[in-house]
């Protein structure tokens, strides 16, 4: 059991990279990437959300929708409890940590419509995951996000001042970079001969 949980860990934030490699998620990764704090602070608002939803979507599929044969009615309740952790996480930071709330801005709530959590929670009932596989892979998920954001928020910090052609600055350098991020991201799906 701890074997296929690593793998499932390992493979939900390095492999099948919800951002890079299925491109979920794509909105707050190249819109909050400007600066590593902020990546970061998006990337832990991101980890809390997807874990959280991902246990309590689990809960509620096995004893609720399935129970009483209501499984048609998942994604809009997945997208309720989505909006509710969302919620919870900006009241969390608009009180305890304005400045990130603040730098955050309107890419805070886009995670209640932010296409990897819902599909980290539809993938985990697909796949038929138990509830602790279900939070491992949403975590795994997250994490995933989390290093993706902030290894292309160093970057950018890195390369904004870098003397592009013109046709490279700005939208298309940011693309270009996230495509060379996908690729080496790939290389961890690839075993060796």
């Amino acid at each position: 059991m701890a074997n296929t949980l690593f793998l499932v860990l390992i493979s939900t934030a390095l492999i099948n990279n919800v951002t890079l490699s299925q491109f979920l998620g794509i909105c707050p990764f190249l819109g909050v990437s400007r600066n590593v704090k902020t990546a970061a602070g998006m990337g832990g608002a991101v980890i809390f959300v997807i874990t959280l939803s991902s246990a309590v979507a689990s809960l509620l599929y096995k004893f609720v929708l399935e129970k009483y044969n209501l499984t048609f009615l998942k994604t809009i309740v997945f997208i309720m409890v989505i909006a509710f952790l969302v919620q919870l996480v900006e009241l969390f930071l608009k009180k305890f940590v304005p400045p990130l709330y603040r730098a955050l801005g309107v890419y805070l709530p886009l995670i209640t419509t932010n296409c990897a959590v819902l599909g980290v929670a539809l993938t985990n009932v697909q796949k038929e995951y138990d509830f602790v596989t279900s939070v491992v892979s949403g975590f795994g998920t997250a994490a995933g996000f989390c290093v993706a954001i902030v290894i292309m928020a160093g970057i950018r910090e890195k390369t904004e001042t870098n003397d592009f052609p013109e046709a490279f600055r700005g939208t298309p350098a940011v693309l270009l970079t996230a495509c060379l991020m996908s690729i080496a991201f790939y290389g961890f799906g690839v075993l060796p001969k």
